[in-house]
């Protein structure tokens, strides 16, 4: 049987292709970059952003996160392709953290493929592709944000994203985008809240 070309082959396929071709104990991002081929953009920030929206998935989050907003940056500033300079690339991830994340997010990931279809495609394409790479880089700051359990909704927001990205959905986009926003917006409030309660406190 001729195996199906990168192109044709379900985002949730490809992710468990990746998970299954790993060898060893671990492999590092340069590797699993590689292994992206021709998608590497939406494909890498999708690999980077599904630990950090997978409750209880511990180790991996702490490894993509920089990554994730080095990526995101270079959408923003309008690169054909990724790059990783080697302090990140050789960032390893073990390949059961790996393999689990294809098992959890793999359900997940084929709901969107079936739902999604090419609409308003401009939004996936240079120039507003480099919109997109703002809203990326402001929600995967914020995954950096030293605060517990603060991944989860900013990691989907970028999940949705890139799957437009991958989709060519314009729709996922700014649902993600929307979402992500509302994020944002929601630590804003909480952090002004916050000031101003301390201010209280203390006679300010």
């Amino acid at each position: 049987m001729t195996a199906q070309p990168d192109e044709a082959r379900a985002i949730s396929q490809r992710l468990s292709d990746l998970a299954q071709d790993a060898e060893g104990e671990a492999v590092t991002l340069f590797w699993i970059l590689e292994q992206l081929h021709e998608r590497a953009f939406g494909l890498f920030l999708l690999v980077l952003a599904l630990p950090c929206c997978i409750p209880f998935l511990y180790g991996v989050p702490q490894v993509v996160a920089l990554p994730l907003m080095f990526i995101s940056a270079q959408i923003l500033i309008g690169r054909s392709a990724p790059w990783l300079p080697a302090r990140l690339g050789n960032r390893t991830v073990s390949s059961e953290s790996l393999a689990n994340l294809a098992s959890r997010a793999g359900p997940w990931l084929r709901r969107i493929e079936a739902i999604s279809k090419p609409r308003l495609v401009a939004l996936t394409r240079k120039p507003l592709d480099r919109a997109v790479g703002v809203a990326l880089v402001v929600f995967s700051a914020s995954i950096l944000l030293p605060i517990p359990l603060t991944n989860t909704v900013p990691g989907f927001a970028v999940v949705v994203v890139a799957m437009g990205l991958l989709q060519r959905d314009g729709i996922l986009v700014i649902l993600g985008a929307i979402l992500g926003t509302a994020w944002i917006a929601s630590l804003v409030f909480a952090g002004a809240s916050l000031i101003s309660v301390v201010r209280g406190w203390i006679g300010f």
